[in-house]
Order: C-alpha cells, then structure tokens, then sequence
C-alpha cells in the first residue's frame, strides 16, 4: 500500500483514549449463554462459596460449569454443585422470575454494581467470600444508582433509643440524597428502612433469602413496598430459604453496596458487627453510635468503638462529614448554649461570681472575694451594670437580671 492511500495515523492534537479500567468480577456485555450460566451455578452453589464464585470470577461461568461437570472430584463443594446440576433448569427459573418482576442482574451490565468488585480482594471471613455470580432484583430501583449510599445495621433485640437514633440518622442520611441500605430484619434493621420511608429517601433490603419470599413475615408490608417502589436484593435464587450461613454471606453485600457502615446498637455476639468488619476489610468507612453502658444492645458496638475499630457518630452531620468529600459537607461544631455572661472577660466574670444574688454588699466585700483591687472591681462594677448583669442599690452590689 502507498503512502497515498496508507490509513491515517492518529491525529497528534487528538487526546490518546483512557485506558480501559478492569472491574475484578466483570465480564464485558454478557451472553444470553453466560447470564443462563451464572443463573445456574446460582442455583447449584451456596451464596458466598469462595472457591466457586472465584473460580466463576477468574474463568467466567460457562467454563466453570464445564469443570463441574467434568471435574466434580477436585472439591467437595464441586462435587456437591454437580450433584445438584440435573436437578435444576436456569432456563425455566429465569422465565418464571421475569414473571414476578425478578430480574437477575450480572457483572457486565449496565445496572451491575461496581462496588462488589471489591469483594475479589477482600478476603475470606467465617469461609464465605468473593465476588457474587449474580443478584436477583425485585423492584424497580437500579443498582447502579447506589454508589453512595449508607448501610445501617444493628441489633435485632433493639431498644426504643437504638430504633429511635437509627429511624433518625437514616431519614437525615437519606434525605441528603444518599440511599440506605439494611437487611429488612427486626429491631434496627426496620427502624433504618421506616426512617428513610418517612423521607421519602431510597432504601433497598437485601435479603438471606429468594428475593420472592417474605422473611421476617411480620414486614411484609415493608418488603411490598421496597419492591413496589424501590428494591429487594438476594443472592439467593428465589425460592430459598433463610438458612444462618446466607445471613453470613448476605452480610458481605450490604457492606460491599455501601460507602460506608453506621453500628446502632449491637451486642458482643451480632451479624452487625459481622457486617461491620466486612466493611473494614473493603475499606469502607465503619461508622458506630454509642450506647448505655448498662444496656447488653450496646455492648459489642461500645467495644468496637473502644478498639478503635469504627469512627463514633452521634448523629447524621457525622456521617455525611465522614463519607464526603474533604472540606465537604462538614459538621457544625457541637457548642453549649451560650450565656449573655459568656461575652465577659475573664476579670468581669471573676468579679461577678463575687457579687451576692439578693443581700447587696459594698465593693470592698466584693473586691475582698474576687481577689482584685477595689478600683479595678468598681470599673468592672460599673460596666457591666450597664448591661444588666449587676445593679446598684444603697447598700451595694447585688446580681442583676443578666447575671442570674
């Protein structure tokens, strides 16, 4: 090929394209084959499996089901997966969630979270870990739309002031455009949900169980409305039940979706704390509200804060202080009521602590007290009866109405 007719090479005036960023868990534009496959290891393999989420993470799903199917002696969690391989049709599972307004949501998508990502580097607690094959959605709510978003998680046994404080911080949180995520359990959990409700602010629940089912049963309503209005997320296929070790890996994802984690009351032994040290390994902010001291709620969240493993927070300002971005969206500094004796020098105080509130004494008695000389008292008498803080009657000095 001539130099007439050669392509052009690239414009020098032209910025050089950016560099593509690898998300750890992604796979470009999905096939139909992959998203069948990843919903079918969903349906062999327990949330938060490390060794097969891994493996669907580093060689994709369609490749990680030919090793279970060719290989299912490696490991028994392999085997137990191929085991269960006949007895599912992802197909047929798919077909019948788009039905009920579930959607099964994959790395790649557009509407895919990147913050889960995380998750590949993060480690391994209680044996469940890595990045999930999928989640399933109900409701309409796009998961992408939750970058910023806050996690409240707490005690079950909740008191009347731990649902009262996260009922608050999570309307305040929400209400300055951040979406609050929890799990849709008792206790601080609907506090957190309710709270962000009476904003009107986002709030989605992820579940340890089929985004389809109902746990606990007594907030239906709750779980109606969030799918209704917001979202409902599972990493579980519909269907499933609750069962303690998808609570574990349930946990991974609400830190793994947030910016950052506030603890409103949690005992010694709590999954908030679980979701909390889930955070601390992605490096997300951990953030905890202090509790009585006599009070077995507060007790594993007051020790996480004496081991330094969470900032304190006493209400929404500290969170969104902390989540910002620097010099941004700074809490007002916390100060007493201010007294009009507070706008006195110091001398002036001292002589107005000396002088009596009812029996009058002469400024000598006054003087003698305050540990100042008599010219200097008389000065600062006179001033500052100007303002109310003292009058002068016949016998002498005595407090005026300022300076009660």
């Amino acid at each position: 090929m001539s130099a007439a007719t050669s392509p052009p090479g690239p414009d020098p005036m032209e910025s050089p394209a950016p560099a593509t960023r690898t998300i750890p868990g992604a796979v470009e534009r999905p096939t139909d084959a992959e998203r069948l496959a990843r919903a079918t290891i969903s349906l062999v393999v327990e949330p938060g499996d490390v060794r097969c989420l891994g493996l669907t993470r580093e060689l994709g799903g369609e490749a990680f089901l030919e090793v279970l199917g060719e290989h299912p002696e490696l490991r028994a969690e392999f085997r137990a997966a191929a085991g269960r391989l006949a007895t599912v049709d992802a197909e047929r599972v798919l077909e019948q969630s788009a039905r009920r307004g579930i959607r099964f949501v994959v790395p790649g998508d557009a509407e895919w979270p990147v913050s889960l990502g995380d998750l590949a580097g993060a480690g391994v607690l209680q044996d469940r870990g890595e990045v999930p094959v999928g989640l399933w959605v109900r409701g309409p709510l796009r998961l992408d739309t939750l970058a910023p978003s806050v996690a409240v998680v707490g005690s079950r046994a909740s008191t009347t002031y731990g649902d009262q404080v996260a009922s608050d911080l999570a309307a305040l949180v929400g209400a300055a455009g951040r979406p609050v995520v929890s799990g849709a359990a008792y206790g601080i959990d609907y506090a957190a949900h309710r709270g962000a409700l009476s904003a009107d602010a986002p709030t989605v629940a992820v579940l340890a169980c089929g985004a389809d089912r109902v746990y606990p049963q007594e907030h239906r309503d709750l779980l109606r409305h969030l799918s209704d209005n917001y979202a409902v997320i599972s990493e579980a296929p519909p269907g499933s039940s609750p069962f303690q070790i998808r609570f574990l890996a349930r946990n991974r994802i609400i830190a793994a979706l947030s910016r950052g984690t506030v603890v409103v009351e949690a005992a010694v032994r709590s999954g908030a704390l679980h979701t909390a040290a889930w955070a601390d390994r992605l490096h997300r902010v951990v953030m905890a509200t202090p509790g009585p001291l006599t009070s077995p709620a507060s007790e594993g969240v007051n020790l996480l804060l004496r081991n330094g493993g969470a900032a304190l927070v006493m209400g929404a300002e500290d969170v969104l202080e902390l989540l910002g971005a620097s010099g941004h969206d700074l809490s007002p500094v916390r100060r007493g009521r201010e007294r009009p004796r507070d706008r006195l020098t110091v001398r002036a105080r001292q002589v107005l602590d000396a002088v009596p509130a009812a029996v009058p004494a002469p400024t000598r008695s006054i003087a003698l007290v305050a540990g100042l000389s008599e010219p200097e008292v008389e000065r600062l008498l006179v001033g500052m009866s100007q303002d109310g803080f003292v009058e002068r009657v016949p016998s002498g000095w005595r407090l005026g109405e300022a300076g009660r």
